[in-house]
Parts: structure tokens; C-alpha cells; sequence
């Protein structure tokens, strides 16, 4: 096959698999004077995330449909957002169909077009650990998506200790999945679960 036709099925076989979950929406939120465990604090904290799908609150008003799906060390939001991962759940009739589920993807603070030290603070900014990281990620949904509870909130590598955060906050987030695992030998992954 000719380099030239090779690439051209390539590109229509891309367009065609990332048709099938819609495009993500990507904005900033800004916590003011927000509050580190460390006791610093800034006036501004940016929060960039991702979404795709809508809210959907019940005749009580709670959005039940809410997902909040966090990074690992070095990544970002928008890691998820790729075939091997949207591809496979948020398409229609999948696990996380976009069309039933509001599907949120923050980046996490130092990641990502979220606040870090690189962006002008350097070592001044403020120390900031896990719970940091779960609380701005808790305030984007309460406070700046407006959502109150979340269906789902799941996380790979670093994302974990957010399930931490489930025992805080157990009304608001029910179900905390881990998906930091690699495969091995005999049908059973790291963590200890079956294939």
C-alpha cells in the first residue's frame, strides 16, 4: 500500500473512532483565596478541567450523574480523552456514555493548565499535597459546576488518594473506583482483582 493511501485510512479511522464520543468541553474555574493543609494560601488557584455530557438534576435537584475521573503523577485531564480510554467508555452505549453521564476530568494543581509553581511562583508557591489536590477538585464540583453529588468517582496512580476523600465526603461520592493497576501473568492484575 502506498504511503500516501495509508495515511488517509489512518485518518479516516481516527476521525471515525473519535466521532464516536463527543468532543470535550475545556475550561478554568478559580478558587479565590484558597487554602492549603500547609496553612498558605493564594488569592487565586486555577482549576482547568474537561467535561462531556450535561448535569442532570433529579425533581430534588441532586445531579446524580456526575463522574469524576483524576489523573496520575505527570498527567493530566485530558489524558483520558484518548481512544484506548474515552473510546472505550464514553461513546454511546458504553460503560460511561456521555449522553447519560456529566463526566468530569480536572487537572490536577501543579498539572496540567491547572496552578503550579512553573507558572510564575516557583518556590514560593505553596506546599500542597493529596488533600489539597481533592479538595480543589471537590470545590470545582460544588462550587464551580454546581454539581452535589457524584455518581461515580474513580482515578488512576496519583487519582487514587482521592477515594481518601470518599470517607470525608461518603453522601457526596458513594462509589470510588481504583483503576491503578498492570496486568500480569495468569489472568490476575497487580492489585489483586481477576481479569
Amino acid at each position: 500500500m502506498r504511503p500516501g493511501a495509508l495515511l488517509a485510512l489512518l485518518t479516516v479511522w481516527t476521525v471515525a473512532s473519535a466521532a464516536d464520543y463527543p468532543p470535550p468541553v475545556e475550561a478554568d474555574y478559580v478558587l479565590k483565596d484558597f487554602r492549603f493543609a500547609s496553612g498558605e494560601s493564594l488569592p487565586e488557584l486555577r482549576i482547568h478541567y474537561r467535561t462531556l455530557g450535561h448535569p442532570r438534576p433529579d425533581a430534588q435537584g441532586v445531579v446524580r450523574n456526575a463522574v469524576l475521573i483524576m489523573h496520575g503523577t505527570g498527567g493530566n485531564g485530558g489524558n483520558f480523552v484518548r481512544n484506548e480510554f474515552a473510546g472505550e467508555l464514553f461513546g454511546p452505549g458504553q460503560p460511561l456514555d456521555a449522553a447519560r453521564f456529566f463526566i468530569v476530568l480536572p487537572d490536577g494543581i501543579g498539572h496540567g493548565k491547572s496552578s503550579k509553581p512553573s507558572d510564575g511562583l516557583r518556590g514560593h508557591f505553596p506546599h500542597y499535597g493529596y488533600n489539597d489536590m481533592v479538595q480543589a477538585q471537590y470545590l470545582l464540583l460544588s462550587q464551580g459546576l454546581k454539581v452535589n453529588h457524584a455518581r461515580l468517582v474513580m482515578g488512576a496512580s496519583m487519582g487514587t488518594p482521592g477515594f481518601g476523600a470518599s470517607s470525608m465526603r461518603s453522601s457526596w461520592m458513594p462509589s470510588c473506583r481504583s483503576r491503578a493497576c498492570r496486568r500480569r501473568s495468569r489472568g490476575v492484575t497487580a492489585c489483586g482483582a481477576r481479569r
